[in-house]
C-alpha cells in the first residue's frame, strides 16, 4: 500500500445544504465526512450549495475529520463544482460516475491548474473514484493506477446494480466489489465500501455483520448514510486490540528465529511463513496509523 493514504475507516455524507447536518456532522465521529454537491441536493439548489462549501469546512472538521466533497459528473456541473471544491480544508474530491482514467485525468488537470492559481499545495487535493456502471467496471483496473491523487477505490452498490440490471444484494454484488478491491490492492490505494446496500441503516446487527464479513475480504473502510452507521464502521474496520497483541508477539517470534537462521517458524502450535507475518505486519502498521490518527 501507499504510504500516503489517509487514515479512515467511516466517511459520512453530509448534504451541505442540510444547516443542522452540517453543524452537528463533526460529532458523529467519522473519519471524514464528504459534503455532498450530488444526490442529496435538488438541481434547483446545485448553484447555491457550492458557495456553502467553505463555511461548512470549519464545521465539519472541528473534531479532526477530514473534508471530501462529493461533486456531480456532467461535466458542466462538475467543473463548477471543482471551481467550488478546490478550497483550502479540502483533503480529498469523490468523483462520481467514473467510467474511464480519461475521466479521472481531465479532472486531475483542472485540479492542478486551481491549486497553481490559488497558491495551494500542488498535488495536494486526493481523489476517490467512485465506478458506479458497467462501463466503468471493464476499466476499473486502468482507473485505480491512473493518477497518483486517487488514494481509495469504492463501486457504487446501488448505481451499478441499477446499471446492469440486478439488485443490489450480496450474491450479485459479490463478484463486482472483490475485483474493486483486487483492483485497489494492485494499485496499492484504498478498496473502500462493503457488500451490500448502504440504503437500510436502521437494523445495526445486520450492517454489522455485512462490515465485517467486508474487513475480511479486504475492504479498509466505508461511507454511512446515516450516524448510526459510523460507530459499526470505526469499531469493525478497527483491528481488535487482541488481534493486535497476537500480531506483535508473532512478528516478534518471526524476527527473532530469523535473527538465528531458523528456516521454519512456530507459533502458538503453528507453523508460520513470510505471508502470515506479512498480515500481522498490516495489523500492527493499521493499528498504529488509527492510534495517531485518535491522538492527533
Amino acid at each position: 500500500m501507499r504510504d500516503d493514504l489517509p487514515v479512515w475507516r467511516s466517511l459520512m455524507f453530509v448534504p451541505v445544504t442540510a444547516e443542522k447536518f452540517v453543524r452537528t456532522g463533526a460529532d458523529r465521529g467519522a473519519d471524514a465526512i464528504i459534503l455532498d454537491l450530488e444526490d442529496a441536493v435538488a438541481p434547483s439548489q446545485k448553484e447555491h450549495a457550492r458557495t456553502l462549501i467553505a463555511g461548512a469546512i470549519p464545521q465539519v472538521n472541528r473534531n479532526g475529520a477530514d473534508v471530501v466533497v462529493r461533486v456531480n459528473r456532467p461535466w458542466r456541473l462538475l467543473v463548477r463544482d471543482l471551481e467550488a471544491a478546490v478550497i483550502p480544508g479540502v483533503t480529498a474530491l469523490m468523483l462520481t460516475k467514473v467510467d474511464s482514467p480519461e475521466h479521472v485525468l481531465a479532472c486531475a488537470e483542472i485540479v492542478a491548474e486551481l491549486e497553481a492559481e490559488r497558491g495551494l499545495p500542488a498535488g495536494g487535493v486526493k481523489f476517490i473514484a467512485l465506478v458506479e456502471n458497467a462501463v466503468g467496471f471493464f476499466r476499473i483496473n486502468e482507473i485505480a493506477k491512473c493518477h497518483p491523487r486517487i488514494v481509495g477505490l469504492s463501486l457504487g452498490s446501488e448505481d451499478f446494480a441499477a446499471d446492469v440490471g440486478m439488485q443490489s444484494d450480496p450474491e450479485g454484488l459479490f463478484y463486482p466489489k472483490q475485483h474493486t478491491i483486487f483492483a485497489a490492492r494492485a494499485a496499492g490505494i484504498m478498496p473502500m465500501g462493503f457488500i451490500g446496500s448502504i440504503a437500510d441503516f436502521r437494523d445495526q446487527e445486520a450492517f454489522r455483520v455485512i462490515v465485517r464479513r467486508s474487513r475480511r475480504l479486504g475492504f479498509m473502510c466505508a461511507s454511512a448514510v446515516h450516524p448510526l452507521q459510523v460507530q459499526v464502521l470505526n469499531e469493525e474496520f478497527s483491528p481488535d486490540p487482541a488481534e493486535v497483541a497476537k500480531a506483535e508477539k508473532m512478528i516478534a517470534a518471526y524476527d527473532d528465529a530469523y535473527a538465528k537462521g531458523l528456516g521454519a517458524v512456530q507459533f502458538e502450535g503453528a507453523m508460520i511463513d513470510v505471508p502470515v507475518v506479512e498480515r500481522a505486519r498490516s495489523v500492527v502498521r493499521r493499528a498504529t496509523a488509527l492510534r495517531g490518527r485518535v491522538k492527533g
